[in-house]
Order: structure tokens, then sequence, then C-alpha cells
């Protein structure tokens, strides 16, 4: 499995109707479905486990929004295993509406004062305000620059959600009485990257939009007064929502509610649609369906696909996935293939997030797998992964497999291509010199049998075959054209993207000719930074 992390997950809840109350929300009452939240975040838990949260609206009360967050797992920060204290802080946060953020940060610094949601307090109800943001902003360093280097302003931290609070601020203040519709087509103008955000305030306006390339999913469901929105489907069908009720926002959409009414409307026409592919192939709940498509049936598919260009025997042959995520296409490629799908790996349940960080890579990969030699021992293996990023766990999976396990072969089989290029849309993906695949190919980005032969005896195994890129749109059934394929084809959809690529293909570079990358180029990459990308304001 790749060491790959995400950059959040946002969920939303409003029962913003007055006539009735929805029987979705029988058991909280629709004064209090901000209490829905907590297994609203434990459902997309994948999308972060680094730090949660909770903004409550509460328009009875003195604190009108009310923010809970920290450091921790869901279950964690919101006291879930201490029943006493789960039930205090859920009455503290009964309202209407409320907003919720799990964070995996690829920017900024593990602490609370990090967590999602950002809050800031103002006199006026429609400058107090609170929001949660999925994604990255690829312009964040030069928009950091702008933005100190206009004297007045100050950013106590480095990420690019302190952006976003400041641009909201800013065009609040500058129009009173700006609508949800304006504000966002405003902010997006300066914007580039992936930035999908619930947003409410203190006069009980929310919002949830997706940026105008939509590289992130994002749906919501609405009926009989009860609106909720999650980065994925699952929250929203385990709230009792009906496959009918859940639709996808589209690209450069909101979903806004104002005085009381809901609409639905686009706020930036996209360019185009950069849907992320690795969403379906690795990050998302595999009970989700994003964009109309389900995320088990792609995985499935594109097992399905790695059995179809299958050359070596099936004699004596089994099929084992890396836990978990690769499970889906282990069981397709099985069943193409007519022979068995077995775990021969065992994931240590016991090593989580509080497996120390700092810790060597291979070390920690050796704790993380169990090989079973009742399942592997004397077999021909056929070993499926969602993908490769470093190395790192690959190679030691092998080793055990060959010498603990006792397996007789070793194939490996990658559900994905190779990922060639980092990405700069809200993926913690590592810089071009530490993927593995660019060592073997030059730049090239069509796989030859000897370049994936050198690949096989780094790992010691006996063959190694990743999917071509064509076979990702197929098994999603997404023209290529509407998906964000950068990390495997080094095609970014936006200004910054492309700079920063070429930023770390000139640190690659650097590094390949046994010299260190230039000083100023590593500041930059690391930072965010790039030549001036903004579009003009309108």
């Amino acid at each position: 499995m790749a060491d790959l992390y995400h950059e959040c997950g946002i969920v939303a809840v409003y029962h913003y109707g007055q006539e009735n109350e929805s029987p979705l929300v029988k058991d909280y009452g629709r004064n209090c479905v901000s209490q829905m939240i907590p297994r609203m975040l434990l459902d997309i838990q994948n999308r972060g486990q680094l730090a949660a949260g909770i903004t409550t609206y509460k328009p009875n009360n003195h604190d009108l929004l009310l923010t809970h967050k920290n450091v921790g797992l869901v279950s964690e920060v919101f006291k879930m295993s201490r029943k006493e204290k789960y039930h205090k802080l859920m009455a503290q946060h009964c309202g209407p509406a409320a907003i919720g953020h799990t964070r995996y940060a690829t920017c900024g610094k593990d602490d609370p004062s990090y967590a999602q949601p950002f809050e800031r307090t103002h006199l006026e109800k429609r400058k107090w305000f609170a929001f949660g943001f999925n994604g990255q902003l690829a312009n964040y360093g030069q928009l950091r620059d702008q933005i100190v280097s206009q004297g007045d302003f100050h950013l106590a931290r480095e990420t690019d959600t302190e952006i976003l609070m400041h641009l909201i601020s800013q065009e609040i203040s500058l129009k009173s009485n700006i609508s949800m519709k304006d504000l966002l087509w405003k902010i997006s103008a300066h914007l580039d990257g992936a930035y999908n955000i619930a947003f409410m305030n203190a006069c009980g306006d929310m919002f949830v939009s997706r940026d105008p390339q939509g590289f992130r999913p994002l749906c919501y469901a609405d009926r009989d007064g009860f609106f909720a929105a999650a980065s994925e489907s699952v929250a929203l069908s385990n709230l009792g929502f009906d496959s009918a009720d859940i639709k996808d926002l589209a690209a450069g959409e909101a979903v806004i509610i104002e005085d009381g009414k809901l609409r639905v409307e686009e706020y930036r026409p996209a360019p185009r649609n950069s849907h992320c592919f690795f969403e379906w192939i690795y990050f998302a709940n595999v009970c989700s369906r994003l964009d109309g498509r389900s995320v088990y049936l792609t995985r499935k598919m594109l097992g399905e696909e790695l059995a179809k260009q299958e050359t070596e025997s099936k004699e004596n042959a089994i099929v084992v996935p890396v836990p978990d995520t690769a499970k889906a296409a282990a069981e397709g490629m099985a069943f193409e293939m007519g022979i068995p799908c077995l775990e021969g790996l065992m994931r240590h349940r016991a090593l989580g997030r509080t497996f120390i960080e700092g810790e060597d890579r291979e070390e920690k990969a050796k704790m993380k797998y169990i090989p079973l030699p009742e399942v592997l021992e004397g077999k021909k293996v056929f070993l499926v992964d969602d993908t490769i990023v470093r190395s790192t766990t690959m190679k030691v999976l092998v080793e055990q497999i060959l010498s603990r396990g006792k397996a007789a072969e070793v194939h490996i089989r990658v559900a994905c291509p190779p990922i060639m290029a980092p990405c700069f849309y809200g993926i913690d993906m590592p810089d071009v010199s530490d993927l593995f695949a660019p060592r073997f190919t030059n730049g090239q980005l069509d796989l030859t049998l000897e370049i994936e032969d050198r690949m096989a005896k780094h790992f010691n195994a006996n063959s190694l075959r990743y999917l071509p890129v064509s076979s990702v749109a197929k098994a999603i059934n997404i023209d290529e054209s509407n998906l964000c394929q950068a990390c495997l084809t080094g095609e970014y959809p936006t200004q910054a993207g492309k700079q920063l690529y070429n930023l770390s293909l000139n640190a690659s570079e650097s590094c390949s000719n046994g010299s260190s990358p230039k000083e100023n180029d590593s500041k930059r990459l690391v930072e965010g930074l790039a030549e001036p990308v903004l579009p003009p304001s309108e």
C-alpha cells in the first residue's frame, strides 16, 4: 500500500425547513441535527486522521457560532469512547445547522490551531463565519506573499486555509450584504488549485461549494427541508438518504442556503473538469459513489484489466491483495483469471496513527503487515497493490512473502499506472526525486517490458506489471479529458501546477547530476511559490 495521504474531508447539515420535521432527523430533532456531524466524519475518516472539528449554528445562544476542534481521530476529538463526555459535548453543540471537517495536512503543522473549521469572530453577524476546506491551493505561496506585502496584514499560520480565511474576510468587508454566490465568484478569481468549501456565518447562511475544475468529490442530499453534504456519498447514505436523493455537486457549483431557502447555483463556469482519478483508485471509501461511479466497481474493473494483460501461467497461483484498498482490484483480477484470491497478508491492526511517526520507513513497513505461510508457502503469488510511490513498503513485502511466507514466486501487479509526478491539488505525494518509477524511465511515460523487468529486480520479484494509463479512464467510465492524471502524465490542468512541476523537475535533475538543488528552487518548491498566476479580478 502506498504511503499517501489526502488533504481532508468536509461535511455539513442544515434543517432549514420550518413547516415540518424531516423523518431523517427524528432521533435528533430539527434543532439538534448538528449532532449528526461526528458520525458523518467517521464515515469519511479515510480522508484525514490528523484532526477533526465541528462548528455549530446556535441562533438563540450567546455564541452564535460554536467551534470544537482538536488533533486526533474523530472518535478522540469528540470523546466518543467516553459516553458521558460525548453526550455533554453534543448537548453543547445542539443546533439546526453545522459544518464539520477531518484533516490530514499537506500544508501546515500538526497542532490544534491548524485543525478545522476555522472560525473568525466579529461584532457584525455577517462578518462572523466559519469554514472547512478540502483541497490545496497550488498558488498558495504567491497568494501568501501578496497578502504579507500589503503591510497591514499578518498571517499566523503556514497554511492555505488561512489564505482562504483572509480572502473571504476581505470580500465580506468590501461589500455590505454580499451574496453567497458573489462571495464565491470573487474569491475564486484569486485561486488556482483544488478547493471544496463548507461555509456558515452567524446569520445562519450556509454554502458548500466545489471548485470550478472539480478536483475533489462533493455530494449533497435534500429531503423534507433537511439538507446534508459530504465529501463522499457514504456519509449521506448512512444518514438514511436514498441513492436517488444523493446528487453530485458539479464543478463550479454551490448549494446555498440563505433566508431559509435552498438553491443550487453555478458561481463560476468550469474551464474543464479535472476529477482526480486517484479518488476512485485509492482514497475514497469503497462504499462511496463519486460523480455517479461506484468506487468498488471501479477498483474491481481495474483488477479485471490487470487479468486481461496477464501472460504468466496460472498453475499453482493465487492472488493476494495488499490490505486494504487493493482488495477489490485483487478480487477482480482473481475472478477474471479463475484462480483463488486469498488474504496472505494481514495488516497489524494495533499499528495505526499512534505508531511513532519519526520511525524509519522500512522498519515501519516490516511491522505493518504480517505474511501468512499457511496461505503463501510454495505458491506463485500475484501480489496486487493499488500503487507504488516510493517503493519502501513493496520491497519489504516481497522480502517477507518470500522469507517468512515461503512463497515460491512473487509477481507484482499494480492496479494503477506508474506515479511519475507530484500532486499539487491535495494529495501528500513526494517530489519527483523521491518517486520510484521515474528512477527507471528517464521521463518515458510508456513502460517497456525491459523497464518493468528492471523494476522487478529492484524488489527481488519474478516480474512486475503496471496498468497502462488508458485503463484508468476505461475503468472509471469517464473520458480522460475530464480527469486529472497529472501524477501519471505530468500534464497539469492549472498554470500554478505546471510551474511547480517544472521546479520539481529542476530539483530532481540537480540531484541526479550529483549536486544539490538550487537553494531558491528548493525553497520555492517546498513553500509552493511560483510566478504570479492570478487570473484577472472581475
